[in-house]
């Protein structure tokens, strides 16, 4: 039995929540009204998996998690509202050890329980088996923010050296844990990266924007979210806008990237799978680098796996590092990996593949 701990203090939402896992036949459910109870319940029920609402009375979601991650590191599933306000309350929650979250249709979800059903599940039941990164791992958002900004202005002096491997693009897949690993890794690549990155992280529309402004403020390199074709630079990050597929295309001689409305054919979004098949059709392959990264699925595996075989290079990040070993998993099976590493190994090896 997977035992779960729904904290919410509305009854309602308890109400419909517990009524939806019962229904899985192999759910043992325990109730918190806020942040407090919650904290309480983790060290006496032991819970395998949390839902985590953020806006409660007494001790709000971000507080409570805060002080789980402390005492008894456990699987945290956040439920947040598709705000602005809420998106940077749950990147914060990502950050303090969250797995990942869901997103409140309409503000409530109380009045739209069907329509996050199967994410729900899927999420709670990967958030129950996942891999917990530890705290000693990542630095604090502050900490990274002031190295970062002295790297930035470091690098700034610098002349953008031309690469001496040719013109090259990174791809990088990412779906469950994704935000803080990217937060990991993306940090760690210099101002004068020679190659532009397109990274895929399954995640809502909403918080898209406020995701790519958060990297910004942390990476020498600019990241700015792909909200309108755009003409693909050296050195720049584009995070494909959620709620739409993000492709690469030739324009009058210009490698760009384009989003697209979602392709009903695949499951996940952004794709990765279309992101990697895209390039392969207006870039040489061996100047492709893709990386996957943890997530949960087989997205990406199979136009990843073609990049490899085609003279292009692939990371997988290790299971030994991934929240969850699904993508890079698949990738490794299918024999696409080049190279199998931990997460906080990734951007030494981006790195050197673009001659640094």
């Amino acid at each position: 039995m997977i035992r779960l701990l729904i904290v919410d203090d509305s009854a309602l939402m308890r109400r419909q929540l517990t009524t939806l896992f019962e229904a899985e036949g192999d759910f043992d459910i325990r109730h918190a009204r806020n942040g407090r109870e919650a904290v309480e319940l983790n060290r006496e029920f032991e819970p395998h998996v949390i839902s985590l609402d953020i806006n409660m009375p007494d001790m709000d979601g971000l507080t409570a998690l805060s002080l789980i991650m402390a005492q008894r590191p456990v699987g945290v599933v956040m439920v947040s509202s598709l705000t602005e306000k809420g998106a940077l309350a749950t990147f914060e929650a990502l950050h303090l050890g969250a797995i990942d979250y869901v997103a409140k249709p309409g503000g409530t979800i109380s009045l739209s329980i069907d329509v996050i059903k199967d994410d729900l599940i899927s999420k709670i039941r990967a958030a129950s088996r996942a891999r917990l990164k530890g705290k000693t791992s990542v630095k604090t958002l502050s900490e990274r923010m002031r190295d970062d900004r002295a790297r930035t202005i470091s690098n700034a002096k610098k002349m953008r050296p031309k690469s001496q491997h040719g013109d090259g693009l990174v791809l990088i897949g990412v779906s469950t844990g994704g935000p803080r690993t990217l937060e990991e890794i993306l940090p760690q690549l210099p101002a004068d990266f020679p190659w532009p990155i397109l990274v895929a992280q399954h995640m809502p529309a909403a918080f898209t924007k406020s995701f790519a402004d958060r990297l910004n403020n942390v990476c020498p390199l600019r990241v700015s979210e792909l909200s309108q074709p755009t003409v693909i630079e050296p050195g720049h990050i584009y995070i494909g806008k959620g709620g739409a597929d993000m492709l690469v295309a030739n324009r009058v001689g210009r490698l760009m990237a384009i989003p697209k409305p979602e392709n009903t054919d695949f499951l996940w979004h952004p794709s990765v799978e279309l992101l990697g098949r895209s390039a392969l059709e207006h870039v040489n392959p061996e100047a492709i680098i893709g990386v996957m990264l943890t997530g949960m699925g087989y997205d990406g595996a199979d136009a990843f796996s073609e990049i490899k075989s085609r003279g292009g290079k692939t990371i997988a990040e290790s299971e030994e590092s991934a929240v969850v070993f699904g993508m890079p998993a698949e990738l490794i099976e299918r024999k696409g990996a080049s190279v199998i590493c931990t997460s906080d190994k990734v951007a030494s090896q981006l790195n050197r593949w673009a001659g640094f």
